[in-house]
């Protein structure tokens, strides 16, 4: 199976949702990325089994459909030698070895079989609300400072999200210091409040700083997933009761 990228797209895309990875976990395949090649389209995810981070690149040129986890560091540190050119990756469906051709030559990595990264989690009995980035982004950037780090209060370590018809509210504490940022310009159908880990929000900050799009948020009772542009983030969220 070959699909041919363009290296510059690719380390972009790849850079931007490396930070979820965990390299210092005890399964080697949370240090690797998930390629999903499908209908000229290359979806990657990156996972710490706590958040997971999916990307998408239109292929220059795919001739089958085929998933395969490829070593994220190896890769990196490759795509950053190359100037801008096409990249043509040979990928074995047995052995899932990988051949990248370039115009510096030919390398070779091993692969793993794409069915052994981590499932998605399936966001059943949602709710959906949507945001824009500029609003996110400002709220996550106003409260993720004071969230706190300790263990044995893990609901302090991430931030609030109260949601209500009349807007949402952001709240963050590490017991000493306290932040609560209300915006009434973004609204819920219903009242629903959540978790989110400060690690996935820091993620989120990130990518959202330099866009102008509107965010489509959806969660249930133990996950929640942020769907913009070409981006999708899933997190768990923290359980237990905000103080």
């Amino acid at each position: 199976m070959k699909f041919i990228v363009s290296s510059s797209s690719l380390l972009k895309q790849l850079t931007s949702i490396s930070g979820v990875l965990n390299t210092s976990s005890n399964l080697p395949i949370l240090s690797y990325f998930l390629f999903d090649v499908n209908d000229k389209k290359l979806t990657v995810s990156g996972s710490d089994l706590e958040s997971t981070m999916i990307t998408s690149i239109d292929l220059d040129k795919a001739d089958d459909d085929l998933k395969v986890c490829v070593p994220a560091k190896l890769l990196l540190d490759m795509l950053k030698t190359f100037a801008d050119q096409p990249l043509t990756f040979t990928i074995d469906a047995k052995t899932f070895g990988i051949e990248i051709g370039s115009d510096n030559g030919k390398y070779k990595l091993a692969g793993i079989n794409g069915d052994e990264f981590p499932r998605l989690p399936e966001l059943e009995s949602s709710s959906k609300l949507k945001i824009e980035s500029g609003t996110l982004f400002n709220a996550i950037n106003k409260s993720v400072f004071a969230t706190g780090n300790d263990e044995l209060r893990p609901v302090m370590s991430g931030v609030y999200f109260g949601l209500e018809k009349d807007g949402i509210t952001f709240v963050a504490t590490d017991a000493h210091k306290l932040v609560k940022y209300h915006r009434s310009d973004c609204k819920s159908s219903k009242s629903a409040n959540f978790i989110m880990p400060k690690k996935p929000l820091n993620l989120l900050k990130s990518l959202l700083v330099s866009l102008n799009t509107t965010v489509n948020i959806e969660y249930n009772e133990t996950n929640a997933s942020f769907v913009f542009e070409q981006y999708t983030l899933v997190s768990r969220l923290i359980d237990g009761k905000y103080p």
